[in-house]
């Protein structure tokens, strides 16, 4: 594009290809500090809203991860394969009771770790001034007051 003065300009931006650019680059890190954990972005936040909500059921668990409830017990089954949390479902049709294990914990502790490594890598008073501003903002606005 150039300008009326023959320079050129950059092209207009949408907001919104930005944040997603920013959030698939985001996740790219998250998923590589977590690949040595056996965790993905997904099952990460899988994990946390099972520690999150104790005895989460599997209509809500799908409702908060935004996927469906098949996709719920399918993941949770992982889950507790991998010895990270207990599904206390007495039967089939009855209520749930999924709640995370000792090792299940363990595992989200190490994994906040991991994730503030790549808050401070990307939003960190060490990285690029706009993205600090990014997460500055962000914070702000869900009202966190910490900088990782």
């Amino acid at each position: 594009m150039t300008n009326e003065n023959g320079r050129s300009t950059p092209p207009v931006t949408s907001t919104s290809i930005v944040v997603l650019t920013l959030a698939r680059r985001i996740e790219t890190e998250l998923n590589a500090v977590l690949a040595p954990l056996d965790l993905t972005v997904s099952r990460l936040g899988l994990l946390g809203h099972i520690a999150g909500v104790p005895g989460v059921s599997f209509s809500d668990l799908a409702r908060m991860s935004g996927t469906t409830v098949q996709t719920a017990h399918t993941a949770v089954k992982a889950l507790v394969g991998a010895g990270l949390v207990r599904d206390n479902t007495a039967r089939p049709g009855s209520a749930s009771a999924i709640e995370v294990t000792p090792e299940g914990a363990r595992l989200l502790q190490s994994a906040r770790a991991a994730v503030a490594e790549v808050d401070d890598r990307l939003f960190g008073p060490d990285s690029d001034p706009i993205q600090r501003q990014v997460g500055d903002a962000v914070r702000a606005a869900f009202g966190s007051t910490t900088t990782s």
